[in-house]
């Protein structure tokens, strides 16, 4: 069926109906504003017989509920953040909502701008998707930002730590990473490595203390760290580098999912065998993770932001933290060590190491 087309204004509905314009648009618009039931009867007579809706933002207005809720994501094509947000959209289009998704690429003063906009736009909620960073000079500015957004009655939710106050729903992150590592360890392995996330950053600083604890707590002395930044492109860069090492890691755990399948492709590409020679495992189970087979740690992504959008959409009053679960989730990409696997010389495998071209240029994996 096509839908019918407005064929008046809000002027001519006033008109038909015998009353101005104001009038009109307290009815049409959803005002507290007293108007006698016979009238409102034929002002939404007059704009059934013309057409006539009224627009969203005009509406907004008026009742300062746009029924919009703006997602701020670190990294817009980050597998993690695309599940958020499909969260978030299945929850809001099922109420009638819609979902702005805004890239902040991990910097605060976009945050901070994006959320000024959210606000003109007369939001009613704002999910803060990534997490936060130590010592940010911008964080007071954000949080005052914040707090200026709560007090014009919208809702705040953060996905993750951040030094601004609301209600936030959350994952254990150095749970999560003691729980990877500890089940790598338990399958025999001992020269463990880990590919971190971006500097800083509170969800890489709290998972690197997971792996840290978890390899103190097995009495494991050896510990390789290497830089990363949440992607494909540096798991694969920092694995090329343990290739061209005097020794290989027995197994490699990523800060992140993306992490561990840029480390997967660059060993594969080494032709080093995985998981005979090398494990690899990773953190949050997207669905990149599900479709490579890829040992990980679980964490209901989806769920954050479908929690996040029904606090918004019923108004209801939230708790200061909610923190959902995790479990590991062992796949393909792990086996318990073999005797003699791992701790091959460098001369042995330089035949198969990748080529400096592919190190700096790797092909990452298909995006959502």
């Amino acid at each position: 069926m096509t839908a019918r087309r407005s064929s008046g204004s809000l002027a001519d509905v006033g008109l038909r109906a015998g009353v101005s314009i104001t009038t009109a648009s307290r009815v049409l618009n959803g005002s507290s504003h007293p108007v006698s039931d016979a009238t409102r009867e034929r002002v939404l007579e007059a704009a059934r017989e013309l057409g006539y809706s009224p627009s969203a933002l005009a509406r907004a207005l008026v009742t300062r509920r746009s029924r919009i809720i703006g997602v701020l994501v670190g990294d817009i094509v980050d597998a993690y953040f695309a599940e958020i947000t499909r969260g978030v959209e299945d929850v809001a289009g099922r109420a009638g909502y819609m979902t702005f998704v805004c890239n902040a690429d991990r910097r605060t003063e976009v945050e901070i701008d994006q959320l000024a906009v959210l606000s003109d736009y007369q939001a009613e909620g704002v999910i803060f998707a990534g997490s936060g960073y130590l010592d940010d000079p911008l964080g007071p500015d954000l949080a005052t930002a914040v707090e200026r957004a709560r007090e014009r009655g919208i809702s705040v939710l953060a996905l993750a730590l951040r030094d601004f106050d609301c209600p936030r729903i959350v994952a254990d992150n150095r749970g999560a990473a003691y729980d990877i590592t500890d089940y790598v360890l338990s399958l025999g392995h001992r020269r463990l490595a880990y590919i971190n996330g971006p500097a800083g950053l509170y969800a890489s600083r709290d998972r690197l203390a997971g792996f840290r604890e978890a390899v103190a707590d097995a009495g494991v002395e050896t510990e390789l760290v290497y830089e990363g930044n949440f992607s494909y492109e540096h798991g694969y860069a920092a694995t090329v580098q343990m290739i061209a090492e005097a020794e290989l890691p027995e197994a490699i755990i990523g800060a992140n999912d993306e992490t561990a399948l840029g480390a997967l492709a660059a060993l594969r590409q080494a032709r080093l065998e995985v998981p005979g020679l090398v494990s690899v495992a990773g953190m949050t189970d997207t669905r990149l993770a599900r479709f490579s087979d890829l040992t990980t740690v679980s964490v209901p992504v989806y769920q954050f932001g479908a929690a996040a959008a029904r606090r918004i959409v019923s108004g209801e009053s939230s708790p200061a933290e909610t923190v959902l679960p995790h479990r590991v989730v062992p796949r393909s990409t792990t086996a318990r060590r073999r005797p003699g696997a791992g701790g091959a010389s460098s001369s042995a495998r330089s035949a198969r190491a990748p080529s400096s071209s592919a190190a700096r240029s790797p092909a990452g994996p298909a995006r959502d």
